[in-house]
């Protein structure tokens, strides 16, 4: 609602008069609304911020309270060009040498040649072919009208032999063009075979019962190649697989076979105790601790500023939660459990700096892993490990429901409040404004309706004989 300056008389400048008082009653409230809003917004980002730091926590203590951690293996190969090697719990640490003079193949067979016209196609007849690999049949292919080309039936027969891996494509030569049958199964046995039945026409001379000749030049079929086993010796003892993953010749063990080794040169395969990744997940676990312990010192901070300066303060100063989640905490890695030579952090060389923050003492660790690996289970794994005692500390802080989602929802309704409370005040102003001018605009009116009165009380005096007798003297 706008003020009409002077229109009643007193000159007054009502606009600007309403804005002082309006301004005057809202800035009080303003910076105290704007204040709450801000250091509530900076207390849920801190909250969210120390919540994403535990819960990382949480991720490696997870990976390091695992016993399988401690059982794992390490396997390596002295050229992963030709023998891959993994190794499971069951491995034990050891070598072996390994050569390999025969890879696994699958059945690669050419079918008889046919004198076909891409542009006008031969028709073979009709008929049912049955395509086999080993003693495995395809499911039955039925080729009549509409399927009986070579394109046809090469199409059929990739759609029957998808989900057992067995493909089909043309290939044309100087005697024609053949349908070449593909098998991804490897192993002795497993030859491809096609069996024609019912048939009509032309198409008894896809029909291929197997064998060990090549395809000829004069068209007819043959194999390509043979389905075979893979040949290796492990320290001399010799070894054949159906497949080139061998993984019964070595308990705990697979192998996988990729080319073949020269004679006389075997690759070196070594199994061992996985301490590269034991290590790695012990890192893992202080460099997470130590993230979560600089998030809580840099929002429980107080920085002075000097010359009598307001200090700058982290968001959580005082916070009782972030308290009581550092007691948790190092209460717990101070314990002291167990009866054996490892009994905490400090035996394995973990040490806690004068910023609360852990170091790594790599050649102690080092020591300990050499001489007693088996402690180090019993240190982290486990039902009564340290990394599953610590994590059934933190989980009331991050579960759901737990105390930093509950402390969240208080300031998130704390947010809510603060625009309730805005929307409020914004009524209430208004509601002032439009009061104070109507009383101001009231007031101007009564006093141009006063100075007209005074005017008109003048004239008429002015008018009186008296006063006209005067004027001439």
């Amino acid at each position: 609602m706008a003020g009409i300056t002077g229109l009643g008389g007193s000159g007054l400048d009502i606009d600007s008069v309403v804005a002082s008082m309006v301004a005057a009653e809202r800035a009080p409230k303003d910076a105290q609304l704007s204040r709450l809003e801000a250091k509530t917004t900076t207390r849920i980002t801190a909250i969210g911020t120390l919540k994403s730091a535990i819960s990382e926590f949480q991720t490696a203590l997870g990976k390091l309270g695992k016993p399988d951690v401690f059982q794992a293996r390490a396997a390596t190969s002295s050229n992963t060009d030709l023998v891959a090697v993994t190794a499971g719990v069951s491995a034990g640490a050891s070598s072996y040498k390994v050569e390999v003079s025969k890879l696994a193949a699958g059945s690669k067979v050419a079918l008889q040649a046919i004198v076909d016209d891409p542009k006008s196609p031969v028709t073979l007849g009709s008929g049912t072919l049955t395509v086999s690999v080993g003693n495995v049949a395809l499911p039955a292919i039925t080729v009549a009208e509409g399927n009986n080309t070579l394109a046809g039936i090469r199409d059929a027969i990739n759609k029957a032999g998808a989900e057992k891996g067995l493909s089909a494509t043309i290939v044309t030569d100087s005697s024609g063009s053949r349908l070449v049958l593909n098998s991804s199964t490897t192993g002795a046995g497993e030859d491809i075979t096609v069996a024609v039945t019912g048939e009509s026409g032309d198409l008894s001379k896809l029909a291929f019962a197997g064998g060990t000749a090549a395809p000829g030049n004069d068209g007819s079929a043959g194999v390509i190649t043979k389905a075979s086993n893979a040949e290796l010796t492990i320290d001399g003892l010799n070894v054949s697989s159906k497949t080139n993953k061998v993984g019964t010749a070595i308990e705990g063990v697979t192998l996988e076979l990729k080319g073949l080794t020269e004679a006389d040169k075997p690759i070196t395969v070594g199994v061992s105790l996985d301490k590269a990744g034991v290590t790695k997940q012990i890192q893992s676990f202080v460099d997470a601790y130590n993230k979560l312990i600089g998030v809580v010192n840099a929002q429980t901070k107080v920085t002075p500023v000097g010359d009598g300066k307001t200090p700058v303060t982290g968001a959580l100063v005082g916070d009782a939660t972030a308290r009581n989640l550092l007691n948790t905490i190092r209460s717990e890695l101070a314990k002291v459990d167990g009866a054996n030579g490892i009994r905490a952090l400090s035996d394995i060389g973990i040490t806690t700096q004068r910023d609360g923050t852990l170091k790594v003492d790599s050649e102690k660790l080092t020591k300990v892993m050499d001489n007693s690996f088996e402690g180090l289970s019993a240190l982290f794994a486990g039902e009564s490990g340290l990394a599953t005692r610590l994590d059934n500390r933190l989980k009331p802080y991050t579960e759901t429901g737990g105390i930093l989602e509950q402390r969240n929802k208080v300031m998130t309704e704390t947010i809510s409040g603060i625009d309730k409370q805005k929307e409020d005040l914004n009524r209430r102003i208004t509601s002032l404004q439009e009061r104070l001018y109507k009383q101001f605009n009231a007031m101007d009116l009564l006093v141009g309706q006063l100075g007209n009165t005074s005017n008109s009380l003048l004239a008429s005096l002015e008018n009186l004989p008296w006063a006209a007798s005067n004027s001439k003297k």
